[in-house]
């Protein structure tokens, strides 16, 4: 771990860290908007349209013919910036992560108290009667999803675009946030709102961001890493 955020992290009791996709890239998942990213890869329909409400309900096989190819990683493995925040969690020096990944990554390498803004592609939902599903029903299934007891469309538990992020998850998120001492914010360009907002109701003592890019945010920091979030905040 860098030794500057180390220092950080030691010399405070309630650290919180939010991240974005970022931080699973080490795990072999693609970011959305770098160069290799998911929204660069081209195609007739442009992602942001296919994981939007209207794309869902309207071409649902097409939603989903996407979704399975290019948003579901069942073999990623958590890496070290998974694995050091959940072993800070347990020695009770961060208290919370929130998160805009929906890998359920974070709880794979054990950390507890996870905020996921954005859902998560291990839940899933019958729209018609409420019968919950899990990842494995969707792998195994070809085309549109349906419910075993009512023959409805499942849905993943993930906010699409014109959706509205879940309120519990938002009010616990800012909680969080406006109650730690420090914020660490890795491997997001702070470019996704509302979530990219959350982040202005820190009012502790050390901000610092991770990224291997510039955020709008940089310039408020008090520890300003340029690099894989993996290697920053590895552990020994």
């Amino acid at each position: 771990m860098d030794e500057r955020l180390k220092e950080i992290i030691f010399s405070h009791k309630n650290t919180v860290f939010f991240g974005g996709a970022g931080v699973s890239t080490a795990s072999g998942i693609p970011d959305f908007r770098s160069a290799d990213g998911i929204y660069s890869q081209g195609g007739v329909v442009p992602p942001e349209e296919i994981l939007s409400h209207t794309f869902f309900m309207e071409r649902t096989a097409e939603f989903y013919k996407f979704y399975r190819e290019k948003m579901i990683y069942p073999d990623a493995r958590p890496n070290a910036c998974h694995i050091a925040l959940a072993r800070l969690e347990k020695e009770g020096r961060v208290s919370a992560v929130v998160t805009q990944n929906i890998d359920n990554l974070h709880q794979e390498a054990g950390s507890k108290t996870v905020y996921e803004l954005h859902g998560s592609v291990y839940r899933n939902r019958c729209t018609r009667c409420g019968k919950k599903y899990g990842l494995d029903h969707i792998m195994n299934t070809e085309g549109v999803p349906r419910c075993e007891r009512c023959g409805g469309v499942i849905k993943p538990d993930v906010v699409l675009y014109e959706e509205q992020l879940d309120p519990d998850c938002i009010t616990s998120a800012c909680r969080a946030i406006a109650n730690a001492d420090v914020l660490i914010i890795g491997g997001t360009s702070l470019t996704v709102y509302p979530a990219a907002s959350f982040v202005n109701y820190f009012s502790g003592q050390h901000l610092v961001l991770i990224n291997k890019t510039p955020t709008p945010a940089d310039k408020l920091a008090d520890l300003v890493i340029h690099g894989d979030i993996a290697e920053a905040m590895k552990l020994d």
